[in-house]
């Protein structure tokens, strides 16, 4: 081997040595580093915001059914009751559902989570969008909902209140079909 040969075969195993050494020290790499700062930041986000889902099925005005057959409760509002076995369907219960139906279903949604996980029924308590429109407020501000919040998920229940109050006032939905 000449000494010019020689010469790249050592600089190229210093090199593969330094890269696989600073491999195990990421910090030490500047791309590294600004991966990691991204990766941490994207799952930052997740943490307050959940990936987007696909929304399968919407069960009422206020339950979705998403990918991996989760059901979602949406956090904050309460439709009129369409489901339950001990009441018969409320007024706008089944108009709730439709305009539910028509915002996410079959669409990619984005979940929000407050403080609690999942309620007693084991559904996930979730703050729902849909590209920027925040499916909850929009649903309460168009008279399909009541404001409901319930603490310790609070986050929005004031903005949820203007939303509802401005739908009364304006006699939207349920508001100027309900009694």
């Amino acid at each position: 081997m000449t000494k010019r040969k020689l010469k790249n075969l050592f600089f190229t195993l210093l090199f593969l040595l330094v890269i696989g050494l600073l491999s195990k020290n990421p910090q030490l790499l500047p791309f590294e580093q600004e991966k990691q700062i991204k990766e941490e930041t994207v799952l930052g986000e997740k943490a307050a915001s959940e990936a987007a889902i696909i929304v399968v099925k919407v069960i009422d005005g206020d339950t979705i059914e998403v990918e991996g057959k989760k059901k979602v409760r949406y956090i904050g509002i309460n439709t009129p009751e369409l489901h339950d076995p001990r009441k018969k369907v409320e007024c706008f219960g089944k108009e709730a559902a439709i305009m539910n139906s028509d915002l996410v279903e079959g669409k990619e949604v984005r979940l929000e989570k407050d403080i609690s996980e999942t309620d007693r029924y084991g559904r996930l308590l979730r703050y729902v969008y849909i590209g920027d429109l925040f499916v909850n407020e929009y649903l309460v501000r168009q008279g399909y909902a009541y404001a409901s919040s319930y603490p310790p998920d609070v986050k929005y229940a004031q903005q949820f209140r203007a939303a509802e109050q401005e739908a009364r006032e304006n006699n939207r939905g349920l508001w100027s079909e309900c009694q």
